[in-house]
């Protein structure tokens, strides 16, 4: 018999999509691709996110895949830096960064940034680049381009800097590439360098192709989903969104709950017939891990109740979150004491049974070893 639906299950088989049951995927880089956009603000809550999708990693490996440019750490949509596949970039950003540009246009007007100055700092950072390059240096640091922006009479105070940076970065004229390393030791920051030479080969897909196939490899790693909740993860107008699923449809399956059409790929939904794994999983989930992040509508593995609980004061900012059997139970953090560093559970309902808290504190020593390599 087919299993019934419910919140549970449906959580459960996002987490299967996700490559958070069984092996995951075996490479940094193909775990990003199969994900198509990570979120990845916070850079280190990113190499955890990675690495649960890929056992037996470190945080060096992820670093490692940024370094080498198999994996490229972009704001291709919401404003938002993302990990993807390079080969991805261009394209998406092709669809997502014209309707971006249109939200801060309001923000670049206060900012006193015309188009002109954008073309600006587009040739200032290119020859601060170049000249970077000659001396043998992999690109250039926020904090360079900063100074050479100043230095060329384009202000960087009161965000401007950081709004000419990302519009650069927007328009596929720079890429964030290598770690910046300071003292021998590696950082949280990236350099900056031109995207042709980083990224030297791109695809190159029609809008109306690439708004279908972001759509076919959204559902395929994180159905069951709505339309809506691809339209606001991507920021494509809900019309073009519903055009592209009209155009794929009878590729995927559509199932009803709750009143509302959830699309997931056949592989997905024949778990259904076969019996949904992870019903006794138990996972230490990075805070802005796509688990919960990339739905507009999370109540169906996070009780409304408790939402505030993971982004307290609806600030944007999201803890670290417990997940058993595909549910949002609570979330964690890392502490500190003296020289021993631990994590410490914070379940919505209660204190944890013993068997779980031990299970979870596996999780966490899983993750300080992860984050120390």
């Amino acid at each position: 018999m087919p299993v019934p639906l419910t919140p549970r299950v449906l959580g459960r088989l996002r987490l299967a999509n996700q490559g958070l049951l069984g092996g995951g995927f075996p490479t940094v880089p193909g775990a990003v691709r199969w994900m198509t956009a990570m979120q990845a603000q916070d850079l280190g809550a990113a190499l955890w996110a990675v690495g649960q999708r890929v056992p037996g990693t470190a945080a060096s490996d992820v670093r490692a895949a940024l370094d080498a440019g198999t994996v490229v750490r972009s704001w291709p949509m919401r404003g938002t830096l993302h990990l993807l596949a390079p080969e991805d970039l261009r394209w998406i950003l092709g669809i997502t960064s014209g309707r971006l540009m249109n939200m801060v246009a309001g923000r670049h007007r206060e900012l006193a940034i015309t188009p002109d100055d954008i073309a600006h700092c587009r040739d200032i950072a290119f020859k601060t680049a170049e000249a970077l390059k000659a001396e043998g240096r992999p690109g250039a640091s926020r904090e360079q381009l900063f100074q050479a922006f100043e230095e060329a009479g384009q202000l960087t105070k009161a965000q401007r800097g950081i709004h000419l940076l990302g519009s650069l970065c927007q328009r596929a004229w720079l890429v964030q590439g290598p770690m910046a390393v300071n003292k021998g030791k590696v950082g949280v920051q990236q350099l900056f360098v031109p995207f042709d030479e980083w990224i030297p080969e791109s695809r190159d897909l029609s809008r109306e192709e690439g708004i279908a196939e972001l759509l076919v490899r959204y559902v395929r790693s994180r159905g069951p989903a709505t339309i809506k909740d691809f339209s606001w993860w991507s920021q494509i107008p809900l019309k073009e969104a519903r055009a592209a699923l009209d155009a794929v449809r009878d590729s995927l399956v559509e199932l009803q709950f709750g009143g509302s059409s959830y699309w997931l790929t056949p592989e997905s939904a024949a778990m259904l017939d076969d019996g949904v794994p992870g019903s006794r999983s138990l996972l230490a989930l990075p805070g802005f891990d796509e688990y919960l992040l990339g739905y507009q509508d999370r109540s169906l593995v996070l009780a409304p109740g408790y939402s505030e609980l993971v982004v307290p004061g609806k600030n944007g900012v999201f803890k670290r979150i417990m997940v058993s059997g595909g549910e949002v139970i609570g979330t964690w953090a890392r502490t500190v004491s003296g020289k021993t560093a631990g994590v410490a559970t914070e379940p919505f309902a209660g204190p944890l049974g013993p068997g779980t808290e031990r299970s979870f504190q596996a999780q966490g020593r899983a993750y300080l070893k992860f984050m120390a390599a």
